[in-house]
């Protein structure tokens, strides 16, 4: 079976698509093509195996509400550039930064899924002055999410088996794309909650992640975020990254998370007071791991909430 080309996610809609050269490599990004020149700016960060569709629901409605919304597809994945390296927490946060100034703010709210959340943890600890607020959709802070893991069996049982599968060359990006990029779409099902995996919408989603999971160099890049997550642990560039990020944010937090959450366990979300001791936590109920397309439009008005917060 044949890769499809990078393209194939610039889907047609209600969006305009964009190509933003930061940080030193090119990022594709979406927004509303009604969207305000001038309007608050909000930046979607994806998760895992995911790219900029992730947020569709999200930005057509923020949009809608005033906001200037802008998805992206993360380095690596998408139509955005795969260079070889530049998948740790130091750079990410610095694209981050590089999009923003870019699209001509000084400042933006930022909203991540799971590994996308991680990047807006950083990015707030980091460059604190760029970033007005955060919402974060399954993604406890990374410290939280390493000390729930060491100390907490049940997290432990759902995520480490996925890191360690992970770590070996080549045989999880040759899982990941065979038989149509089937393993994204059994990612899906298994993380999110009964409710949303017999509609159309689900369909659909899982479709899209199938083919943009098989773009050429997509799920390589995309393990990439994860190795470097758990092999830093060991180094000192990991232990350096901790020690930046163990600082308590003062501006707005949210913390979603799915009630059915297979992934990200409520004892791991409840470790975050610690970085952000003024967070609010919403609970989407009867959702799993991807809250934010089981619930769009609950978890739109949160983002919402949020943004309405942001000076």
């Amino acid at each position: 079976m044949s890769q499809p080309d990078p393209s194939t996610v610039r889907f047609a809609g209600p969006w305009t698509h964009r190509d933003i050269h930061a940080n030193g490599i090119r990022f594709h990004v979406v927004e509303a093509d009604n969207a305000p020149s001038d309007g608050p700016l909000v930046v979607l960060l994806h998760g895992f195996a995911d790219f900029w569709w992730s947020w569709r629901h999200q930005l057509t409605a923020l949009t809608a509400a005033g906001y200037r919304a802008v998805a992206v597809d993360l380095r690596g994945y998408g139509d955005s550039d795969k260079p070889p390296r530049g998948y740790d927490g130091w750079t990410l946060a610095g694209d981050v930064v590089g999009l923003i100034r870019a699209l001509g703010y000084a400042q933006a709210t930022l909203v991540g899924h799971a590994d996308g959340g991680l990047v807006c943890w950083a990015t707030a600890a980091l460059h604190p002055r760029m970033v007005g607020s955060i919402a974060l959709v399954g993604s406890p802070h990374p410290i939280a999410l390493r000390q729930a893991v060491l100390r907490n069996k049940a997290q432990r049982q759902a995520l480490l088996p996925y890191f360690l599968r992970y770590q070996v060359p080549l045989f999880p990006e040759r899982a990941l794309t065979k038989n149509g990029g089937s393993a994204a779409e059994q990612i899906l099902r298994m993380r999110s909650g009964p409710a949303w995996q017999g509609t159309e919408d689900f369909a659909d989603a899982a479709k899209q992640m199938r083919s943009a999971i098989r773009i050429k160099g997509a799920a390589h890049s995309a393990l990439e975020y994860q190795r470097w997550a758990f092999r830093s642990q060991f180094r000192s560039d990991g232990r350096r990254f901790m020690q930046a990020m163990d600082v308590r944010l003062t501006i707005p937090v949210v913390q979603i998370r799915g009630e059915l959450d297979p992934y990200v366990l409520p004892r791991t979300v409840d470790g975050d007071v610690r970085w952000a001791p003024e967070r609010r936590l919403h609970t989407v109920l009867g959702a799993g791991h991807y809250a934010h397309q089981e619930a769009p439009d609950e978890v739109t008005e949160q983002l919402k909430a949020l943004a309405d917060t942001t000076d």
